[in-house]
């Protein structure tokens, strides 16, 4: 009898979830409720987790309870060690967790709800959850080794050399934009910048306090901590509302970024405990509530989305970013459906936790749906705005005008009505000076936040929520960005240590200093160019961020591909090999537009070319004159690491094919680096 009522739920789940998509699908015209983008998601995501990562679980991995994992075999008491499942999770989550599922949903709205809202759904289910826990099963099975270690030792020497730096390379751009987002968000706002300032003595004192001050009372210091977080975020509106004050943390986009340059490198030398453990463990706690308090306050609310099915910017036209519909919502939305970043922490940190192979479904897919969920949520957010309004805040001076009355102008002209008095009003709720050409999608997203958990818990402290939503988004993406540092430390040191075998060593103080150096310095240089960008940099920097997320995603299928068909399971390939077709066809095509296309604001050469026939006719003004050399070289640069990265991603693919075809001929290949089975001995 439960079976049969089992499967009465499942499928009352699943007409529910069909018929919620089909009402998001087919709608037009009227405006769609956002009860049903949860709705959907919340179905989809249930019925994919108990079928398709069971059935990936049983007969793709045949993953095995019985064996010990690296966590139990090679336990240190330090990177490896057998931990509570759900302390993994949290870990994984704070770490995967960055700016894309927040900024990627905010900004691809320029094209309407639905195409991005389909992609989270869909990329999600078939293709990140999929190639997160499938490399978690496979670092786990070959003691926790990591991504680029994987494809030397699966493919080949060329694909992994290829991986190894395609991958280190493809993180330096990841960080920049992470910073970018930062720094567009805080830039003249003196709340934002002292409530996100205050998070950082704020998570060493924490870390003092758990390993100095009372060892062991974690949750004394978790309760310490997100008491001073929110009391950050009032004591902000305190300063902002103090003339003399407010001056010191009133600060434009250089000196921000230059501020963050500093953080993170301190971040990549300080001991791990005093500053990025308890910022991660702090902000794990953020992410997660902040997130189902917005679902709790939608579905209380029931806001009905403002936003357009789809927009007149499909065709390439949008003024948030160049690019038509396919293949740049795909690029844009990156992190919320399918993230490579999520394969360096699924073959990193986490499967030296994992204490049980049968966790992995839960953490590596389970923990990807929770991302999307992040980005269904930032979708919602962005859309239930007047669409007016959400172009005013992320169309760039640039594009809409310099002044207030040209910005309002222009929009206007779009068929999205909004007044400079609209815009004015807005502010003054939120306690900013002005909301206008605020890029990067991090402003709209917490306006909308806002907007949602006001009108749900109390219009009166609009001004609050909407810093509490930056500060939010700044943890996101902070913790991101610190970790994502400290990784790129050791993959240099990694590279180094083939030449010089004490700068392999990550505890030689010479060593880290110099190699997370040269991290912040190519990261912090692709920041100074969003930075002094005129557009606000979101337009030539997150097309190249998320084509290079999405060729590392790319590269990790390709090591997951080839393993699946060593394993002589080749008939189960599609799995990752479907992904995989589809994340090569709209990086090649993207990259492709953002190297040819003659749309000024969509090819890097275009782009460059234009410019410099500008700068010689003497047609700019003095300012934009002054750093005209400077973004000519910028946009050339972009196009060449553009081309750099889809050579790699074809070297890595062709050298799996290749291997792959060996293999199913029975010729001889690299051997199947798998370890031994060993029984486990934890309970």
């Amino acid at each position: 009898m439960n079976k049969y009522i089992k499967n009465i739920i499942w499928i009352a789940v699943a007409i529910l979830g069909a018929y919620a998509l089909a009402g998001i699908a087919l709608n037009r015209g009227e405006s769609i409720n956002a009860i049903w983008l949860v709705t959907a998601a919340v179905c989809i995501y249930a019925i994919a987790y108990r079928f398709y990562a069971a059935w990936i679980a049983a007969k793709v991995l045949t993953l095995d309870e019985t064996r010990a994992t690296p966590a139990e075999r090679l336990d240190n008491g330090r990177d490896f060690l057998p931990t509570n499942k759900w302390v993994v999770f949290g870990h994984h989550f704070a770490a995967i967790s960055g700016p894309g599922p927040l900024i990627g949903p905010t900004l691809a709205a320029q094209f309407g709800y639905l195409p991005g809202t389909l992609w989270i759904l869909i990329g999600v289910v078939l293709g990140g959850a999929v190639q997160d826990m499938v490399v978690l099963f496979a670092s786990t099975r070959r003691n926790g080794r990591s991504l680029g270690q994987m494809a030397r030792d699966e493919i080949g020497a060329i694909g992994g050399n290829a991986a190894l730096i395609g991958t280190f390379m493809i993180m330096i751009i990841l960080i920049a934009v992470l910073g970018l987002v930062v720094v567009n968000a805080m830039k003249h706002s003196p709340w934002a910048t002292s409530t996100v300032a205050a998070t950082i003595p704020i998570a060493m004192l924490i870390g003092l306090y758990m390993r100095h001050i009372r060892p062991g009372r974690v949750l004394e210091a978790s309760a310490i901590g997100l008491v001073l977080l929110l009391l950050s975020v009032v004591a902000g509106g305190w300063i902002d509302h103090d003339a003399g004050l407010r001056e010191w943390f009133n600060h434009g986009g250089l000196t921000l970024a230059f501020a963050i340059i500093t953080y993170g490198f301190a971040a990549a030398v300080l001991p791990v405990w005093l500053l990025l453990a308890p910022r991660d463990y702090l902000s794990t706690f953020m992410k997660l509530g902040t997130i189902f308090l917005l679902a709790i306050a939608i579905v209380i609310l029931r806001p009905e989305i403002h936003m357009p099915a789809v927009t007149q910017f499909v065709d390439g036209s949008g003024p948030i970013f160049g690019g038509t519909l396919f293949p740049f919502v795909f690029i844009t939305i990156a992190c919320g459906a399918v993230s490579g970043f999520h394969a360096l922490i699924a073959s990193g940190t986490t499967p030296k936790l994992l204490s049980n192979e049968r966790d992995i479904a839960m953490i590596g897919y389970g923990g990807m749906l929770l991302e999307s969920f992040v980005a269904i949520m930032a979708m919602i957010a962005a859309t239930v705005l007047e669409p007016g309004i959400f172009f005013a805040i992320n169309s760039p001076a640039g594009v809409v005008g310099q002044t207030a009355v040209e910005a309002v102008k222009t929009i206007n002209s779009w068929g999205f009505p909004v007044t400079v008095e609209q815009m004015e009003q807005l502010a003054k709720d939120m306690g900013e000076s002005t909301l206008f050409a605020r890029t990067g999608g991090a402003p709209s997203l917490a306006v909308g936040m806002a907007s949602i958990f006001a009108n749900a818990f109390g219009k009166s402290l609009l001004a609050l929520w909407y810093h509490f939503a930056i500060m939010f988004e700044a943890l996101f993406i902070l913790t991101t960005l610190d970790a994502g540092t400290r990784v790129g430390r050791f993959m240099l040191q990694d590279i180094l240590g083939n030449f010089n075998k004490k700068l392999g060593e990550t505890s030689y103080m010479p060593s880290v200093i110099f190699t997370s150096a040269l991290v912040v310095a190519g990261w912090g240089y692709f920041l100074y160019i969003g930075v002094i960008d005129p557009n606000g940099g979101v337009n030539i920097l997150w097309p190249l961020f998320g084509i290079a997320n999405q060729m590392l995603a790319a590269i990790a299928l390709c090591v997951a591909t080839s393993i699946i068909v060593k394993s002589g399971k080749a008939k189960y390939a599609w799995v990752t090999g479907l992904p995989l077709t589809w994340l090569v066809i709209i990086t090649t095509s993207a990259s492709y537009e953002k190297i040819f296309s003659e749309d000024l604001r969509v090819g890097f050469f275009a782009a460059a070319n234009h410019l410099s026939t500008q700068l010689a006719a003497g047609t700019l003004s003095p300012e934009r004159a002054a750093v005209a050399p400077q973004l000519i070289f910028n946009q050339h640069l972009d196009a060449y690491l553009t081309v750099f990265f889809v050579v790699v991603l074809w070297v890595v693919v062709l050298d799996m094919l290749r291997l792959s075809i060996k293999h199913l001929r029975g010729e001889q290949v690299k051997p199947f680096t798998e370890t031994a089975y060993v029984k486990t001995a934890l309970e």
